[in-house]
């Protein structure tokens, strides 16, 4: 007898919102009267409704990825981040409105062919766009679940075009400190930096994200364009990217050069290694604030756990 054995990030089809209603839920707000009282809610991204590259959202879902918990709310994950360019406090969002997103060029640089400035609008359309439902998962022990537009980094990397030696690739942040008064902190080392190894680069879950909630992605997330790593910790997901630069030499990362004592260069999330100042066995899920277990690899074991093997003398959980 086959036995169907669901995977940790499958969720029955039957919990699922239906794509009729989530595509249309803009249409059921205004034919009940809520549409305009919603439209006149100041809130975070709504500068995304004239946004150049609005047209392409929302993006098809591909249902491949999925989460076994409801989506967070809109309004919890575009107010409650970690910005630090922005300020150390998590309501941030008002503060990152002023972030300027048009004009934004993105320089690809390195170990390529071909050095490559592009500007954002253009990237986009290059690239084939989907919709992935995945989990975010703090080093600070909070969780989010979130709808994220965009491509996979697999397709950044086609485009760059990176040379055979090319074995990480670094990624770099904006530097505005009159905007983003944060990076006015001479003790932090801006701009923030990240990278990956070209394996994870090219792992099917690495993704370039630049829209949720079917819409551009709001400036307090990451705009116009971040990448989200749903296996490790948050702070490996570097927001409002406009570097990419491919290398032989491992990057140092932000936190990593901050605080490598507590910080490492892999990061993946791991219940049975806690943090130097607090546990990591448990999350708090921040669309119910309920605690609940933490799992190795944030539940995505099976799609990242071969990309270690063999290197248990490395610091890969923290």
């Amino acid at each position: 007898m086959y036995v169907k054995r669901q995977r940790g990030w499958e969720i029955p089809e039957r919990l699922a919102t239906p794509e009729s209603v989530y595509f249309n839920r803009r249409q059921i707000l205004a034919a009940s009267g809520l549409g305009l009282a919603a439209a006149a809610l100041p809130r975070p991204g709504r500068a995304a409704e004239t946004d150049p590259t609005a047209d392409l959202y929302p993006a098809p879902r591909n249902s491949k990825y999925t989460i076994e918990r409801p989506v967070t709310p809109e309004s919890i994950n575009t107010t409650y981040n970690n910005f630090y360019e922005f300020g150390t406090q998590k309501d941030i969002w008002e503060a990152a409105e002023a972030l300027p997103i048009r004009p934004w060029e993105v320089k690809i640089d390195g170990l390529v062919e071909k050095e490559i400035t592009t500007d954002f609008d253009t990237l986009i359309r290059r690239m084939p766009l989907e919709e992935r439902l995945y989990r975010h998962r703090c080093v600070e022990a909070w969780s989010m679940t979130v709808p994220w537009t965009g491509f996979p980094v697999s397709e950044l990397v086609k485009y760059a075009n990176p040379l055979g030696d090319a074995q990480y690739l670094r990624m770099e942040t904006f530097m505005m400190p009159d905007v983003a008064t944060g990076q006015k902190q001479i003790w932090y080392p801006w701009p923030y930096v990240e990278g990956i190894t070209m394996a994870e680069a090219n792992n099917e879950l690495a993704f370039m994200v630049t829209g949720a909630y079917g819409k551009p992605v709001a400036k307090s997330m990451g705009a116009p364009i971040r990448i989200h790593l749903p296996w490790k910790y948050g702070f490996k997901s570097i927001k409002s990217i406009v570097r990419f630069t491919f290398t032989d030499e491992r990057p140092v990362s932000f936190w990593e050069e901050l605080g490598p004592s507590e910080y490492g260069f892999w990061a993946n999330v791991n219940p049975e290694v806690a943090h130097p100042r607090w546990s990591q066995a448990t999350e708090r899920d921040l669309a119910t604030n309920e605690r609940i277990p933490t799992r190795l690899y944030n539940g995505y074991t099976e799609y990242v756990a071969d990309l270690y093997t063999g290197m248990e003398d490395q610091r890969l959980f923290m």
